[in-house]
């Protein structure tokens, strides 16, 4: 069940004919609908997807994925060869199949056909089932029921069998008298290789026994590094980040995917040319960032842990633990990670347009981002925002939203990255405290960086500096302009959106070609999302309706951490339109990064 937190927002999930679950929401602006996830599924799970008497293995590395069953062969060698198996498999022309000694081959760790051709007989044993399917000539197979009893019984073709990896059930198919005994000599063949195989694990044994000591050993040397790997990897995470962030997370949520690929040293150092300053593409808070080209070709980025800080393994393990399990365009994809001897390393895909930092903050490259590349920008970052704190399995609080931790690939597509800050919420949790504040000043909301109360409304605030910075082309953190009394961005936007002259702060290289009402329109919105009470700022799915239709605005209330205010107000809740706030408190435990 999925109901929309805003009700004007249209969403809807389908299932489509190819067997993908997609999920779209109705872009008004454009009017068409913008799928934004989808759930693909195994070729081998499509109907009939190797034909009538076709068994299909996705398991079969280096071939095709379609095989015939015994005794039979393609309908079209040309086509199945080509990956196209849908005509299916025929038997061999000129073979009698009744009362010519034929038999029955074991194929196991299958999907039975269709039963909708079956017929079931629940009072007969498996041999009983065998001899009734014998001496019908028309039957093609039999199989056991679900519960390993009773008779399944085929006649015609075998449809929609599948290979499964470790469950399952055994088909019996029907086979001729020479397919038969091709099979019965390759049984043979394989016990006699068994025998061979006894001997020689024999004569493994006595060399095992006597290097059995010297195993004893080195296990007993990197001891102390294995206790280190389970501590970041093991079933209790006891870390800041997940262990407090929802109270009692289910286990299996705080553990790290089983198939995220674990990369050796050698390999990692390899790629990066050992970590040549020519490869390195920026540097962390808790290390740097390398490019790397693995053996088959495939770039790759390496964010790499600094040996001399004692800081960052909790964020590292955070981060390893929720990228694995977050699917989404607009998130950066992780590929792996390494964690050998002292080095803790993640492995991303390669993003070879770097940070948008790199773009609207720089005089030379903000040129390439016209408005419609921005607008474009702001929508991903909202649609992956939006995935964070509803759409996931986990309701991820990411803590660092900003400029330089939104990555671009090949397409200026952009992707959230750096998950290091990032808490998990229970479905049902709207906000948690903390003692412990990080994150980057000029992005944070003043109700954390104050009193160390976070929500999704924190990231909204993040959300709306950086869409600021977008539209400008100018930081927060530092003096918009020298002969200005205000102190930061927001403030200049805030003045100038009073006095309506709000126009005046959009990014010089912009010229005149933008729309003004769309951009006045996303200025209203990031005023809307610094508001300077949680309470009163809009969820990342209603800013994402604001963006996609020209529907009124509400008026945005007085942003926070303006210095020219008095400090007559207090309290969490606001009482009246552009209410202060009191800011001269200071946090004692604040590692900025």
């Amino acid at each position: 069940m999925y109901v929309p937190a805003n009700d004007s927002a249209l969403s809807r999930t389908m299932l489509a004919e190819s067997g993908t679950l997609e999920r779209s929401t109705w872009n008004d602006r454009v009017h068409e609908w913008n799928m934004y996830w989808y759930a693909p599924i195994e070729r081998c799970d499509i109907y009939g997807q190797c034909g009538p008497n076709g068994n299909c293995n996705p398991y079969n590395v280096n071939a095709i994925d379609c095989n015939c069953l015994p005794g039979y062969e393609p309908k079209s060698p040309t086509d199945w060869y080509l990956r196209e198996g849908s005509g299916g498999c025929l038997r061999r022309t000129g073979v009698s199949m009744c009362g010519n000694g034929e038999g029955f081959v074991k194929v196991e760790r299958v999907k039975i056909p269709d039963l909708s051709k079956a017929s079931f007989d629940m009072n007969l044993n498996l041999k009983e089932c065998e001899q009734v399917c014998l001496r019908n000539c028309s039957c093609t197979a039999y199989s056991s029921s679900d519960e390993g009893s009773g008779c399944v019984t085929w006649q015609g073709d075998l449809m929609d069998i599948r290979k499964l990896p470790d469950a399952g059930q055994v088909l019996y198919a029907r086979v001729d008298a020479i397919v038969l005994a091709q099979y019965a000599k390759k049984s043979d063949d394989s016990l006699g290789k068994k025998q061979k195989v006894a001997v020689s694990l024999a004569s493994v044994l006595v060399l095992f026994l006597v290097f059995s000591l010297l195993v004893w050993l080195l296990r007993r040397k990197r001891k102390g590094k294995r206790r280190q790997n389970e501590y970041l990897f093991g079933h209790s995470t006891g870390s800041t980040y997940l262990g407090q962030s929802s109270g009692r997370t289910d286990a299996d949520e705080t553990r790290i995917n089983p198939d995220l690929p674990f990369f050796d040293l050698t390999t990692v150092a390899a790629a990066t040319n050992n970590f040549s300053i020519e490869n390195k593409l920026g540097a962390g808070g808790f290390g740097s960032v390398y490019k790397g080209v693995l053996s088959n070709g495939k770039e790759i980025a390496v964010k790499r842990l600094s040996q001399n800080s004692g800081q960052g393994t909790e964020e590292f393990k955070n981060e390893v633990v929720l990228i694995s399990k977050l699917q989404h365009r607009n998130l950066v994809r992780i590929l792996g990670c390494c964690v050998q001897d002292e080095e803790k390393m993640i492995i991303y895909e390669y993003l070879p347009n770097k940070s948008l930092d790199f773009f609207i903050f720089n005089e030379s490259n903000r040129v390439y981002l016209d408005w419609t590349r921005r607008f474009e920008i702001i929508c991903g970052i909202v649609r992956g925002i939006l995935y964070l704190h509803q759409d996931s399995r986990l309701r991820i609080i990411h803590r660092d939203l900003k400029a330089s931790n939104v990555l671009l690939d090949a397409s200026m597509n952009p992707k959230i990255a750096d998950f290091g800050m990032a808490r998990i919420f229970r479905g049902d949790q709207n906000e948690a405290n903390t003692n412990r504040v990080v994150g980057t000043y000029g992005y944070m909301s003043p109700e954390y960086a104050m009193r160390g109360r976070f929500s999704v409304k924190s990231d909204v605030y993040s959300f709306g500096v950086l869409l600021l910075e977008i539209i400008t082309g100018r930081k927060n953190r530092v003096y918009y302009q020298e002969e200005s009394p205000d102190s930061n961005l927001v403030e200049h936007v805030w003045n100038l959106w009073r006095e309506s002259n709000a126009l005046e702060v959009v990014d010089s290289s912009l010229g005149e070609s933008y729309p003004t009402n769309e951009v006045l329109r996303c200025i209203q919105i990031a005023l809307l999302c610094v508001q300077e009470y949680a309470i009163d700022r809009p969820t990342m799915s209603a800013v994402l309706n604001m963006l996609g239709n020209d529907a009124t605005l509400p008026s945005p209330r007085q942003p926070a951490f303006l210095l020219q205010r008095s400090a007559t107000s207090t309290g969490d809740s606001p009482t009246q339109d552009g209410a202060n706030s009191v800011n001269d408190v200071t946090c004692t435990m604040v590692e900025a990064r």
